[in-house]
């Protein structure tokens, strides 16, 4: 009884915000016509400076409870829809940030809302399990209707987790545990393993690394922190791993100018990695996978060419080292495929991958091989949470419906093409554009100017990101389009004209 007055009131609520979403909109393309009602706001509206008054009392309240110096501004949620972040000032801001990319297709999408109204999913959102011991008896439905539809090629099984440096740092396990059973010769377990484990020693705790790269990002937590090196404050203070860090492609642009140095400066990177294999392994530490992104995302956006990671790829097996891909930004469509790695155009392309952000929920997928060999090796009390699974599921069918993996190149297009345009035009204040889809950023001449148009855009209405040293970066949703990419940058470019 009690449920079923909780789904009542539940509909009751949700059934008022989607009417709220049908007022002071504008039909956006012929492709909205094909979901329930048009949800985007017609541009920007701005009542006050970004963080207003509301924002920045708010944000003493919480800097009394916690650190909040990162904080930029409180949002009201309730009425932000689409493209665009409404905060608490009430101004309206379309976001090409999109919550550090995990906003898969707007804010306050009507099927998502839809999908809370239906009764039946309202157990699976109230009641979240320990999904390693006690599942609902639709999760592996629910997994083969979400992720599974959606598996990288070669990848069947597949772990969920709650974050992305939870997934990186399980998959971490995952591979550690994958090398020392090849190691082992799949016969038992010593029990001097068993004992020197718990102290912390070998042959227990086998003395492996992964290798990572220089301007990665992988997470926070202990072990992603060792693979992690886009920004020192990140890891000032924490204990480290003495694993091995390979430099990253710098390539030049534009990349049609500097064929052959680029060329160069790719084998370079390649070289220093086989070195660094070996070099490890005659340190007696073997390196037993590599990590990295398909494109460098918190290290400040730094592309390789497609052969790049078609060579790593044959390093990797070369060795005997695992080759886990780090799709946690770049997973779910944003480069107009579903994963970025698709674009290298293997057969064979990773023996993990890891995802979160616009998927929803965290965790990665592996190859058989992979699958740890007891309970209880792979785990903690959540493993996810079948409501982000629910969701996800939802999210692909308007992915597909909307046609937003075409969408998400066509609109990188005009994207891409314009900030060209105002590149040539301002040359003292972006270079290297550069992008894939709608996964584009450009440079500025340093860290002061970058954040400085960082804040004025966003007193404008336009929300952008900073990454690496000095770059501003987009990631809209997938229901970002042409024409929002043309209010972007005819407000950027009036920026740029006024820019002192």
């Amino acid at each position: 009884m009690a449920s079923m007055l909780l789904s009542r009131q539940l509909t009751c609520c949700l059934q008022q915000n989607s009417r709220l979403l049908v007022f002071g909109h504008r039909c956006i393309s012929q492709a909205a016509a094909k979901i329930d009602v048009d949800f985007d706001y017609d541009g920007p509206l701005m009542k006050t400076e970004v963080p207003g008054p509301r924002s920045r009392e708010l944000m003493k309240q919480l800097n009394g409870i916690q650190n909040a110096e990162a904080v930029h501004f409180f949002c009201n949620y309730e009425e932000s829809r689409g493209n665009y972040l409404v905060d608490v000032d009430g101004n309206r801001m379309l976001d090409l940030y999109s919550q550090i990319s995990s906003i898969p297709i707007g804010y306050s999408h009507p099927s998502l809302i839809k999908l809370l109204q239906q009764p039946q999913n309202l157990s699976t959102f109230i009641n979240r399990p320990a999904l390693g011991i006690l599942p609902p008896e639709n999760f592996a439905e629910r997994l083969k209707e979400s992720l599974l539809s959606v598996a990288p090629k070669g990848l069947p099984q597949v772990i969920t987790m709650s974050c992305g440096s939870c997934s990186n740092e399980n998959a971490f396990k995952a591979i550690f545990m994958w090398y020392r059973n090849k190691e082992r010769g799949h016969n038992n377990v010593t029990k001097e393993e068993l004992e020197s484990c718990m102290i912390n020693q070998p042959p227990g705790c086998p003395d492996y690394a992964m290798l990572s790269f220089m301007g990665g990002f992988h997470g926070r937590t202990m072990g992603c922190l060792a693979t992690t090196h886009s920004k020192a404050i990140h890891k000032l203070d924490i204990p480290s791993l003495d694993w091995p860090i390979a430099p990253f492609p710098r390539l030049k642009y534009p990349l049609e100018d500097f064929v052959k140095e680029n060329q160069q400066e790719e084998a370079r990177c390649l070289e220093e990695v086989e070195d660094l294999i070996v070099k490890y392994r005659k340190k007696k530490k073997i390196v037993a996978g590599i990590i990295i992104e398909p494109i460098q995302s918190e290290g400040g956006d730094n592309h390789a060419s497609d052969d790049f990671f078609r060579k790593l790829r044959d390093i990797a097996r070369k060795h005997g080292c695992a080759f886990l891909v780090d799709e946690v930004q770049t997973g779910g469509g944003c480069t107009g495929k579903f994963w970025a790695h698709e674009h290298w155009g293997l057969d064979d392309p990773a023996d993990v991958v890891t995802f979160s952000k616009k998927m929803m929920t965290g965790g990665f997928f592996h190859k058989e091989e992979f699958r740890p060999n007891a309970p209880y090796r792979i785990f903690n009390t959540w493993l996810g949470d079948p409501s982000k699974n629910l969701m996800l599921a939802e999210v692909i069918k308007v992915i597909k419906r909307e046609d937003l993996l075409n969408n998400a190149t066509h609109a990188g297009k005009a994207l891409l093409t314009g900030l060209l345009d105002l590149q040539a035009r301002y040359p003292h204040l972006i270079s290297r554009v550069r992008g894939r889809g709608t996964f584009c950023s450009f440079d500025t001449p340093n860290d002061a100017t970058r954040n400085k148009l960082i804040t004025i855009a966003r007193n404008k209405g336009v929300v952008l990101g900073g990454c690496g040293d000095r770059s501003i970066r987009f990631r809209p949703t997938l229901i970002f389009k042409d024409h929002h990419a043309h209010l972007f940058l005819n407000i950027f470019s009036d920026i740029l004209a006024n820019f002192k």
